[in-house]
């Protein structure tokens, strides 16, 4: 791999034009077909093998016109609303497209606030883009024109995610200040961006193009672009730096850019490859809407992976020494001789690979740690531990409209149903009953009534053999007394044949399904890293204990988020009018994409420290070199994900503002307590027992080189 990414860097950088031009021949032939052939997102919320999806499929065979999605609309005016204007709405939206049942319109107790809820007969999935919110809206839009306050709730509306653009901007903006400061150049700093941007220009349109031959979530695509703009500009930064560091050692400009992508383009293709398999651990969640999570942020990371090792090379070749700060070179004129010393397989000279970097802040520290390992090995144990506890207090829940911004037409009906119908009103329980099992349908209902925690029981409709009973409860749909209330529905009133479904009953069997199927993910996700990195470093104790500190550093992030977000005041700081749970989407998500991000920082280390190892035997003295060499590049890697992340955790939607957050605690957390702390006081521990390997184990395992590993093959320069 090292030698073929050696050749294809050295090529690049000798042909810069032709790489852009093929590069700018794919974006635009992408960017066609999806503009031609793309689909538009689609949530799944399917979840077999639960009694919600049980009674959902119950209805639509025999009920469907209350089997689909559902819509409320909530009209408010300054005084008693005209009956006649309700029936016209009432009218207009039963006319709609796929429209099952309306509702009569409720009125509140002063009959200044009308509630009308839609059933149709498909799922939200269905609807295409914004189709049935236009249709809504164009349903009252006689209401506004008369001066009432129109606004909807519901799947339909709750579905429609629309990006304000803002967390990308703040992130490309964020990590271009940051560029500058760690490499010193505009020029070198504008690299990583452009290829991060063209990475991802890619990746946009293959999930545009995969949206019409599968659900993606609608916000996938932003969770895909938030993981792809910070690992593109990641990749992008290591490469760039690898090359200035060869330039800066006397390499020609096409020679640095060869050598670069022989050592760190290995790592980065290591590293994209460990998020990529990562990433697969989101189909055992056995949730269609999770699947495409995976499928949107695999091909950002892949597009992003593979253009930084096409396009960084080809970009730093047609720059030439401009990517060195102006300082250096005035000071030192360019020389393209080649220095004696490696000659790598790629065919591109390198610096004798024992002189790694020059000491700096990041040597001094590893040698401090490395004096009093186990002080500092404990007191960063006892710092994450701290981090961590609040996870034992998280609670889960998907999003809904009570914690969307007080701007949205989704949280407005919330309040709004609340205030004048309380707040159950906004997620009634949906109980399907076969009445061939069930023969006394007003004796359920009574029974419902008399069940603590219920307000109000409907019988919304019913056919020769099935019936539809609403059950509204006294709180609100992320109340933890809702779920009870199901709960005990579930186990102790309802008699066989009788099933809850509905969005609150979906939500809950969706937390107990993520739930449970979290520790597979996370097994799945350790074992597969571990295989993949015993194999590379042929080090089994390295790799178990890269794996014990990233879960480590996964869990602080996980009681980080749960501090802000389950408590008012840190709810507040991101945005949010009060704590909320945490989103039952984000604890999997979170994890398959930060155990293959911490790999990274961890394969990007360990190429260094083992490639001094191997050259000089010295067990510590290697972690200090290796360390030096990477703990810049790796501190200025992970600000930028920091930065990019925080960008994202403006964004409006909950779920991505969850994501956004505990990625950046995470990456923080993995950058300092782990990488600056943890590392070297273990390394220094085990000593060469870091780098133990059985015999037996040795014969099985393949030889797979991530960097050159002191080869001192003498081969000619081309």
């Amino acid at each position: 791999m090292s030698r073929l990414l050696g050749r294809l860097g050295g090529a690049a950088a000798a042909h810069p034009w032709r790489t852009i031009g093929a590069w700018l021949i794919v974006l635009v032939a992408f960017t066609t077909l999806s503009a031609g052939f793309g689909g538009t997102p689609h949530d799944d919320y399917n979840v077999p093998g639960t009694e919600s999806q049980a009674g959902t499929e119950f209805l639509r065979a025999h009920l469907p016109a209350m089997s689909g999605a559902d819509a409320r609309v909530v009209v408010h005016g300054k005084g008693p609303v005209d009956p006649a204007t309700l029936e016209g709405l009432r009218g207009r939206l039963a006319a709609m497209p796929s429209a099952g049942d309306v509702s009569p319109p409720r009125m509140s107790a002063d009959g200044d606030t009308a509630l009308i809820a839609v059933r149709y007969t498909i799922p939200v999935t269905d609807f295409q883009g914004t189709a049935g919110m236009d249709a809504l809206r164009a349903a009252a839009e006689p209401l506004v024109g008369a001066g009432l306050q129109v606004e909807f709730g519901g799947q339909v509306a709750e579905n429609i995610s629309a990006p304000s653009g803002t967390a990308e901007a703040v992130g490309i903006v964020a990590a271009l200040l940051i560029l500058v400061f760690a490499l010193g150049s505009v020029v070198a700093a504008g690299l990583p961006l452009i290829v991060a941007i063209a990475g991802l220009g890619v990746a946009t349109a293959v999930i545009a193009l995969l949206e019409t031959v599968t659900d993606i979530s609608g916000t996938a695509p932003t969770i895909a672009t938030m993981v792809g703009l910070g690992v593109g500009i990641d990749y992008a930064l290591l490469l760039v730096a690898r090359h200035v560091e060869g330039l800066r050692a006397g390499l020609a400009p096409r020679e640095a850019a060869a050598a670069a992508n022989a050592t760190a383009g290995s790592s980065v293709i290591v590293a994209g490859l460990t998020v990529l398999v990562s990433l697969f651990g989101l189909k055992l969640s056995t949730l269609p809407v999770y699947s495409s999570f995976g499928y949107a942020t695999f091909a950002a990371v892949g597009a992003v992976m593979v253009a930084s090792v096409t396009l960084v090379p080809a970009l730093c070749g047609l720059a030439g020494r401009r990517v060195l700060p102006r300082a250096i070179r005035k000071a030192a004129p360019a020389d393209t001789a080649t220095p004696a010393g490696l000659r790598t397989s790629a065919g591109a000279a390198a610096a004798p690979v024992a002189v790694v970097g020059r000491p700096g802040w990041t040597a001094r520290w590893a040698a401090l740690v490395g004096r009093r390992p186990v002080v500092a090995a404990l007191a960063s144990l006892l710092v994450l531990a701290a981090l961590a506890a609040p996870v034992l207090g998280m609670r889960t829940w998907p999003q809904d409209a009570g914690s969307q911004p007080t701007s949205n037409t989704t949280r407005q009906a919330y309040d709004l149903t609340s205030a004048e119908f309380g707040p159950g009103a906004n997620g009634p329980l949906v109980i399907a009953v076969d009445t061939a099992k069930v023969s006394d349908v007003d004796g359920l209902v009574a029974a419902l009534r008399a069940q603590p925690g219920v307000a109000l029981v409907v019988p919304a409709a019913r056919t020769g053999d099935a019936a539809v009973i609403l059950v509204e409860p006294e709180t609100g749909p992320q109340d933890e007394r809702t779920t009870a209330l199901l709960d005990h529905l579930r186990a102790d009133v309802l008699p066989d044949g009788a099933l809850v479904t509905g969005l609150v009953a979906v939500f809950a069997d969706i937390s107990d399904r993520l739930a449970e199927r979290l520790w597979v993910v996370v097994a799945f996700v350790v074992a597969l890293s571990l295989l993949l990195l015993t194999v590379l470093f042929r080090a089994p104790v390295v790799a178990v204990k890269a794996a014990v500190m990233n879960l480590l550093s996964v869990a602080a992030a996980y009681g980080v988020m749960t501090a802000v977000f389950q408590t008012d005041a840190g709810a507040r700081a991101v945005g949010l009018p009060h704590a909320v749970p945490v989103s039952s989407w984000v604890p999997i998500l979170l994890f398959t994409v930060l155990f293959g991000l911490s790999m990274d920082y961890e394969v990007f280390l360990l190429s260094r420290v083992r490639e001094d190892w191997l050259a000089t035997g010295d067990a510590q003295g290697s972690v200090v070199r290796g360390l030096s060499a990477t703990g810049r590049v790796i501190s200025g890697a992970a600000a930028i994900m920091v930065a990019v992340f925080v960008g994202f955790a403006l964004d409006p939607d909950v779920t991505v503002k969850m994501t956004g957050v505990g990625m950046a605690a995470a990456v923080l957390i993995d950058a300092t307590l782990v990488r600056l702390v943890l590392v070297p006081a273990t390394m220094s521990l085990l000593g060469k027992a870091n780098w133990w390997l059985p015999a037996w184990l040795d014969r099985l395992l393949p030889h797979v080189k991530v960097e050159h590993e002191a080869e001192r093959e003498l081969e000619p320069v081309a």
